[in-house]
């Protein structure tokens, strides 16, 4: 234990140093999906250990200590107490972080789903009139589907090739649930904050795979990189963190990107990113044994 539970932390840091290698050499679908598997396995298990290290003050409580020494056995230090005792306000920095990104998630989509109300169940495009050119893909909840929220200012902006492009993406967010993985990789990121260089490449990545299933619903990437430009250019103020909006997150290097080709889906780089997401739940695994261990001996 004295090793292993530390074991998510250090990989964690890992996780955040590669991942983006990750964004920038593997297929966006592929990374995507591997990177948010890996940085929800390794917050929980950071979070776990987090609970192991606070547990190990049951032994240092001075009636067990006491009754360990009356019968000749020493009391096991497996983690010192400053470690320990810091372990509990990081537990509910952890609660209040995590309650707090939810909080703004679900704000975030009951916004924009205030914005759809009152049209038919079935409408998967709402128009808004604003000259404010933005999209946004709204997703669906409790059996309504999910919709496409573009204004009349981003329509008025955009050529009708474009529009088409628009749309192929804002859908794409909607057919692959890329919300339901944005909102992962916030939670892991709020448990973990060392996981925060991932959550920006997996935002960055949902973009570049609906970039691209745009790019293939249209048959033109050229296309579909000037859309993306000029919706970018007549964009104005940033749309909400949490939102999937269009003409957002590193628009020069999707452009870059569109205009490059796709890239290759890399599978040993995607599976190594997999293996190192899996350490830190087998570090977790381990640290627990150990501490069942400690308990019996204390308690025993």
């Amino acid at each position: 234990m004295r090793v292993d539970v530390y074991l998510p932390i250090l990989l964690s840091l890992l996780l955040a140093a590669i991942s983006p290698l990750v964004g920038r050499r593997v297929a966006p679908a592929l990374a995507a999906r591997v990177l948010t598997v890996s940085a929800v396995f390794t917050a929980a298990a950071t979070v776990w250990s987090l609970v192991l290290l606070a547990a190990t003050l049951v032994g240092q409580v001075p009636q067990l200590v006491a009754a360990a020494q009356d019968d000749g056995r020493r009391p096991p230090d497996p983690v010192p107490g400053a470690i320990a005792l810091a372990a509990v306000p990081a537990l509910l920095l952890v609660a209040v972080r995590v309650y707090r990104a939810a909080r703004a998630e679900r704000g975030t989509r009951r916004a924009l789903r205030a914005l759809c109300a009152g049209h038919p169940a079935d409408t998967e495009l709402v128009v808004a009139a604003s000259p404010l050119p933005q999209a946004f893909a709204i997703p669906g909840d409790g059996g309504v589907p999910g919709r496409i929220l573009v204004t009349s200012g981003m329509l008025c902006a955009l050529e009708p090739a474009e529009r088409r492009v628009l749309l192929a993406h804002e859908r794409a967010h909607l057919t692959h649930r890329h919300a339901r993985m944005s909102t992962a990789v916030a939670l892991a990121a709020a448990a973990d904050p060392l996981l925060a260089p991932v959550r920006v490449t997996v935002a960055f990545l949902v973009e570049r795979w609906a970039d691209e299933q745009a790019a293939d619903a249209v048959g033109d990437r050229t296309t579909t990189a000037r859309a993306l430009a000029r919706a970018a250019l007549t964009a104005g103020r940033r749309p909400p963190s949490c939102a999937l909006g269009f003409a957002r997150h590193a628009v020069t290097r999707r452009v870059a990107a569109l205009q490059a080709g796709p890239l290759p889906p890399l599978w040993p780089l995607a599976a190594a990113t997999l293996a190192l997401g899996a350490l830190p739940a087998l570090g977790a695994l381990d640290a627990t044994r150990d501490l069942l261990r400690l308990l019996e001996h204390v308690l025993g």
